[in-house]
């Protein structure tokens, strides 16, 4: 006799819980819907562009469709809505900042092609010695190092894989618990064992620094070049620019300081027993400098298996020391700079990285024919390898973080050609007459709380525009409200989603979201202070106009109304 069906409230869960996102492709355009019909009726270009930036900003969040595929919408519905013209919006998607962030990324992937980075790594590490600490604050360096020329991420996912190996090496010395115990932390069957704390401090400094890192150059984290996008986009008539040489000045100093004398200690204190020796931890890592000898040992070791430097990382080297003084002296302002004398077109940052990338892929990674030619090697029977391939570049770059930015840019396009940032500044009017101080204390707090829950681009790419528009409608320079945002919006350790190195570690390591949530609590807050106190002391220094409000916003506001 045949079983009776399934009751029909077991398929309705089914279908909710495995085609969700399905249905909220569908939903979330209808919840927008009204702010379309608003702008049909009366006829408002703004509420066509706020039904977008919203329906998007929902499909971004929830994530129902993949986040690049959703920064594709603009192509579609702004010469629909008759918002922008389909070729301007195309042209926003490859623009001079997005071929910067992929030459970053490719410049990258050249280290990581000749194994360059675990060379670095491992010689930082031996200069600074074998104990846990000193290794920790080994691995800091190299990843803040890392993160000043490559995304974020990237170094994060390079530096994982290292910082196993070390750990491995350090359980086999018996320096400290690699794991916690099932007393500790229970763990079902066929659950991977949880890290302790010491082996938490590694994996979670290593994506922190990676993060901080990012904060010191243009190209380190792509919120950065969402910043330089929008503003030179809103703000075509500055006279501060957003150059590689400025940004770079203002923001090493809260990276430094951020990292280096308050990340570093916050999480050696509170996962090292650092100023605790007569803790559990701190007698842990008393008991682990005793072995420590016999790691440094085992890191030599691995470091004499690289043997020395070959051609192809000695040029990687030579590349990339060009490209930092290319980008250094574009156009410092402090003294001329190369794109002056050049200057038959404006030249920007992304000439000097494309032209680093043709290199790559035209050198030799050996030049054996050279010597065969002075009688000093044979005659080479195949053709030689470029210094970096295509291949690996194809399989290992995120081509959808460009769909990203340029979403991101046609966004904010849309938003300046419609009104839709200065009928939403206008409605903070209630900002008017506080102090800069008070409306930067605000609106860091806000960009702190978003980019807890979404990717930190996105959250860059909705705000930003925003906030060019608030400081026209407060008077008050717009970089005093952008700046500091964009770097913020970085600066969240609570979750996974809220940057790209948490999540990368938290898989990698399989660490729980309360660890991870806990250990951040003290550098988001240290973060947020931080970022204050630099934009009122150092800031001011490096961009000395941004005291006043200046004439070419004044311009710029009086066109806009």
């Amino acid at each position: 006799m045949a079983e009776p069906p399934e009751p029909r409230k077991f398929y309705a869960g089914r279908c909710c819980k495995f085609h969700w996102r399905g249905k909220a492709t569908v939903i979330l355009p209808l919840l927008t819907l009204p702010i379309l019909v608003l702008g049909f009726k009366h006829d408002m270009k703004e509420y066509k562009c706020l039904y977008l930036i919203a329906t998007m900003a929902l499909l971004w969040i929830s994530e129902a469709l993949p986040i690049y595929v959703t920064a594709l919408m603009p192509m579609v519905f702004l010469p629909m809505l008759g918002l922008v013209p389909p070729e301007v919006v195309c042209q926003l998607y490859f623009t001079d900042t997005i071929v910067m962030f992929l030459g970053g990324l490719i410049v990258a992937l050249g280290i990581e092609y000749c194994n360059l980075h675990t060379r670095i790594a491992l010689r930082t590490i031996l200069l600074v010695g074998g104990s846990p600490r000193r290794l920790f604050v080994g691995l800091i360096g190299v990843s803040v190092f890392m993160g000043l020329w490559i995304s974020n991420s990237a170094g994060t996912a390079m530096m994982c894989p290292i910082v196993k190996a070390l750990i491995s090496e350090m359980e086999a010395n018996n320096m400290f618990p690699v794991y916690m115990t099932q007393e500790e932390e229970p763990v079902d069957e066929g659950e991977p064992p949880h890290p302790s704390k010491i082996t938490m401090a590694f994996y979670i400094g290593v994506a922190y620094s990676s993060t901080i890192g990012g904060l010191g150059t243009l190209i380190g984290t792509s919120t950065n070049l969402v910043l330089k996008g929008i503003y030179e986009q809103r703000f075509p008539t500055s006279t501060e620019e957003i150059s590689f040489a400025n940004f770079m000045f203002y923001s090493i100093p809260l990276m430094v300081v951020l990292n280096i004398t308050l990340v570093i200690i916050a999480i050696l204190t509170t996962h090292m027993g650092l100023f605790r020796p007569n803790s559990k931890i701190g007698q842990i890592i008393s008991k682990a400098n005793e072995n420590k000898k016999a790691l440094e040992g085992a890191l030599r070791q691995r470091y004499a298996e690289l043997g020395p430097m070959s051609c192809h990382e000695i040029q990687i080297c030579i590349l990339f020391f060009i490209m930092i003084v290319l980008l250094l002296t574009r156009k410092p302002g402090f003294f001329p700079g190369w794109a002056e004398f050049l200057n038959a077109k404006p030249i920007g940052s992304a000439s000097a990285l494309v032209f680093i990338i043709i290199l790559l892929f035209a050198l030799p990674t050996q030049y054996t024919f050279f010597k065969y030619c002075c009688g000093q090697a044979p005659f080479p029977a195949q053709a030689l390898d470029a210094l970096l391939s295509w291949k690996f570049v194809h399989d290992n770059i995120p081509w959808g973080l460009t769909f990203l930015l340029g979403g991101g840019f046609a966004l904010a396009e849309a938003s300046k050609r419609c009104g839709v940032n200065v009928m939403i500044a206008r409605a903070m009017q209630v900002l008017v007459g506080m102090p800069p101080i008070a409306v930067q204390m605000i609106t860091l707090a806000l960009c702190q709380f978003f980019s807890m829950f979404n990717s930190n681009t996105v959250v860059a790419n909705i705000l930003i525009p925003i906030l060019c528009e608030m400081a026209l409608v407060l008077e008050i320079h717009p970089l005093i409200l952008t700046l500091p945002s964009c770097l913020i919006i970085s600066m969240c350790y609570f979750l996974p989603v809220s940057t790209p190195p948490n999540a990368i570690v938290t898989s990698y390591a399989h660490i729980k979201t309360k660890h991870l949530a806990c250990c951040g609590i003290l550098p988001t807050i240290i973060g947020y202070l931080v970022c204050l106190m630099n934009t009122n002391t150092w800031g001011t220094i490096i961009y000395s106009q941004t005291n006043t409000f200046p004439d070419w916003a004044k311009e710029v506001k009086e066109k806009g109304t």
